[in-house]
Formats: structure tokens, C-alpha cells, sequence
């Protein structure tokens, strides 16, 4: 502004005060075309790309001057999708599950699928005093997921189902607990809970400091051991509003995503430090760097196998009684529109 004033002041015929409302009015006018973009992630390692992007202004750089980022953190999709739907946020970093339940429930109105975000970082953990040798020893058991019908849910009844056990409220006697992941520790220490599928890093905390062990790695069911954990989920109306804003950000979750590949020791120091900012508690190197192994930093939309998540949503009676058309969730136009700019191959 200091800048601006001297050129005004150097225009021949303006009186100093002219020039000073002249550069309020410029201030002003600038400062009210600032576009808010709010977005939603997790504090935890399988939304990577946001929670270094935040630690390090990632996003915020490449987004430009004109752009406040708005960060708001969630504990499991489906209160993410809740924000989507209520107008709270623009787009969020969110498992398959609740992006798929969000279409459905809006009759393909609300979301697209803009782009992946990670593959892998889920577990099944199982107590170790709590006598689970085999899939026979869950009868009676009580299991976790973090959230009813969030990704981790869908999976955890789809393999229970596979394994011929059924839930209480279905007739069996296997009792599912949804619950925030930070609880889930809590009870496994306390020995209320026998065990619980979560995603990373509460499966390997589960397992350093609640006396747990992998049952399954959720890679283990899957081809090529990809299945989605991650994806970024852009409000309908925002994205054909901002087109130029959502390709942006795209851009630079590409160009995040393959700089957190290429310096893996850098970015988890600064996706630890983001966790303890959001939980207050910073994890330990040797669970960092285990959950992290079982993650895969991605963009890609592993679109079939989204697909396949679909159809166990379906199986567990999440998507209504008719499997229905998802063919308009995914929308790569803009993911497409940079990865041939940085001639790369296009995504299906």
C-alpha cells in the first residue's frame, strides 16, 4: 500500500487527499475480493497432503493472496459429508464410504470425487489377551469402527459378514461400537473393547500402547493391495461456481502429494507436528514411521476399486434396497486438465 500511495501521490493534480481515499477505496476493494475457500480433513496420517499442506503453507502459497484457506478438523467422514451438505465447508479430505453415502443420499446432487488421496493405512487390531486366535473367537466380542457407516465401518462388517458372523442388530452376537479413535485406545487399555479396525496411526497405537496386534491388514483383501482410504470431495455447487480454484488446489495437492514421496523424513516431521498441534500429542518416531508403511501417498482415484467399496456398502444395507448408478460421483476433468499439463497419464 505504501507503494501504491507513492504512484498516486505522483500523479499530477491529485491533492493528498484525494490520494488517500483513492488508496482506502483500492484497499477496500481488494480486501473484499479475498475468496474463502473452507476445507475439511482428519488429524491423522491418511490425510498426509492436508495435514503437511497446513503445517507448511502449502496450499495457502498456492492458492495466491486472493485465497484464505479455512481449515476445520473431523474425527470421521460422516460428519465431514454432514459439514458438506449443511454449506460448512467446500471440500474435504474423506474415506469412500461417506463420499459414496453422500452422493446417494442427494441423489447425485451434493459431491464429486476430485481427486485420490491415499491407498492402504487401515487395520483390523485385536487385543492380545483378548482371545482372538481365529475368525471363530469374535463371537461375543465387542469391535470398534470409528464412526457408523464411515469407511473403516463398511469394511469391518463386510469381512465379518464374509467370515459367517453376523452383528447383534442383526441377529448375531458380535457387537459393533463406533467410536472416536481416540476412545478406542482408551477402552482397549481398560479391556472394554477386544478389538477394532481403524486406520493409521490408531491401528499401530492400538498396537504399541494398547497391548494390540494386526488380525488383518485391510491391503491383505484387496488386488495389489490398493483399496482407497483417502480422497478429496468437492461440494457440487463450489466446484462449478470455482472451477479455477478447485484446479488450483488440485495442482497443488498433486505437487504436495509427490513432494511427501520424495521427502518422506521431512514431511512426516511436519505431519507429526500438525497431529500434536490438532491432538495435542505428537507421535512416537518408531509408530510414525510403522503406521506410515502401511500408506500410500497417492492422487490417483483407484477408481475401480472404489467401486468394489461401493458394492460392500451396498451388501451392508447402507445404499438403500437397489444398487444405485454412480456413475456421475467421480468428476477427473480438472485432475486430468493438470496432469497433462505436467504430461502425465490420464486418470479413468
Amino acid at each position: 500500500m505504501t507503494i501504491l500511495r507513492k504512484c498516486l501521490c505522483a500523479l499530477p493534480k491529485l491533492g493528498p487527499g484525494f490520494v488517500s481515499l483513492l488508496a482506502l477505496s483500492i484497499s477496500t476493494w481488494a480486501q473484499g475480493n479475498v475468496t474463502t475457500i473452507r476445507v475439511g480433513a482428519f488429524p491423522n496420517i491418511t490425510h498426509a497432503q492436508a495435514m503437511v499442506g497446513k503445517a507448511n503453507g502449502w496450499f495457502d502459497k498456492a492458492m495466491g493472496p486472493n485465497v484464505k484457506v479455512q481449515w476445520t478438523s473431523f474425527n470421521a467422514g460422516p460428519s465431514a459429508i454432514e459439514a458438506l451438505f449443511a454449506g460448512a465447508i467446500d471440500m474435504t479430505y474423506v474415506g469412500p464410504n461417506p463420499a459414496i453415502n453422500g452422493y446417494v443420499r442427494s441423489n447425485g446432487e451434493a459431491l464429486r470425487v476430485v481427486a485420490g488421496a491415499a491407498s492402504g493405512g487401515a487395520s483390523l487390531i485385536v487385543r492380545n489377551d483378548a482371545g482372538i486366535q481365529g475368525p471363530q473367537d469374535f463371537h461375543g466380542k465387542r469391535v470398534a469402527s470409528p464412526q457408523f457407516g464411515n469407511t473403516q465401518d463398511v469394511a469391518l462388517r463386510n469381512w465379518l459378514k464374509k467370515n459367517g458372523l453376523k452383528t447383534n442388530d442383526k441377529g448375531g452376537d458380535v457387537q459393533i461400537v463406533p467410536m472416536a479413535n481416540p476412545d478406542q485406545l482408551t477402552l482397549f487399555l481398560k479391556k472394554d473393547l477386544d478389538a477394532a479396525w481403524a486406520p493409521e496411526p490408531w491401528a499401530t497405537r492400538l498396537i504399541h500402547e494398547g497391548n494390540g496386534r494386526i488380525f488383518v491388514d485391510e491391503r491383505s483383501l484387496w488386488p495389489n493391495g490398493q483399496f482407497v482410504i483417502g480422497l478429496l470431495v468437492v461440494n457440487n455447487k463450489f466446484l462449478k461456481a470455482h472451477p479455477d480454484l478447485v484446479k488450483n488446489w488440485i495442482r497443488a495437492h498433486i505437487e504436495l502429494s509427490d513432494w511427501i514421496n520424495a521427502h518422506p523424513a521431512e514431511a512426516k516431521k511436519l505431519l507429526n507436528e500438525q497431529i500434536q498441534r490438532e491432538t495435542n500429542k505428537a507421535l512416537p518416531a518408531d509408530v510414525l514411521n510403522e503406521a506410515f508403511s502401511r500408506l500410500q501417498i497417492t492422487y490417483d482415484p483407484l477408481h475401480s476399486a472404489l467401486n468394489t467399496a461401493a458394492q460392500q456398502a451396498f451388501e451392508d444395507g447402507f445404499l438403500g434396497r437397489q444398487m444405485p448408478d454412480l456413475s456421475g460421483l467421480y468428476d477427473l476433468t480438472l485432475l486430468n486438465q493438470v496432469l497433462a499439463e505436467k504430461k502425465r497419464k490420464a486418470m479413468q
